[in-house]
């Protein structure tokens, strides 16, 4: 199975691809997806959409995390994420990719056992659970990654839970 994570951003978007083979994760790519500020809003949406369907084309996932927006004090910043958000989740839908949503609670408490979970040890569990000498960079690259790894969790458990 090939998923993709991906931690939307109007700024940066961080994506991480690994496939999962006998419960064993091997990575296949990381790395973002930049915009300009000072770039017109639906510009910078093009990109994010045109780009996203690029990754979509070279690596063919199969299925796809990506994280839920958290709202904290500035709600402009929500909005923007939620665009960037919707275009992510436009061109997943329009791939027939299906999608799991997950709060960045979710995300750490599967990649580390707690949901309060600071940055440096998620980026820690993503390493050692990838196996790699060095944590991704940038950290939105590690976050799209921890969201892949969590798509693979809850989805197992998804699986492992139905009953025939």
């Amino acid at each position: 199975m090939r998923i993709i994570g991906l931690d939307p951003g109007t700024a940066t978007t961080g994506y991480g691809i690994v496939d999962v083979i006998d419960g064993a994760f091997d990575l296949v790519g990381y790395g973002v997806i930049t915009t300009y500020p000072h770039t017109p809003m639906q510009e910078r949406l093009q990109t994010i959409y045109e780009d996203i369907n690029t990754l979509i084309e070279e690596y063919q996932p199969d299925t796809a995390g990506i994280e839920e927006l958290f709202f904290g004090r500035n709600v402009t910043t929500a909005i923007t994420v939620g665009q960037a958000r919707g275009v992510l989740l436009l061109a997943l839908s329009q791939a027939k990719i299906p999608i799991g949503e997950y709060t960045p609670l979710k995300i750490k408490d599967a990649v580390t056992g707690y949901g309060k979970a600071e940055k440096a040890q998620v980026q820690m569990m993503v390493r050692n659970l990838l196996n790699l000498d060095e944590t991704p960079r940038p950290d939105d690259a590690a976050d799209g990654l921890a969201v892949a790894i969590t798509h693979y969790y809850y989805t197992r458990f998804d699986s492992l839970s139905q009953v025939e």
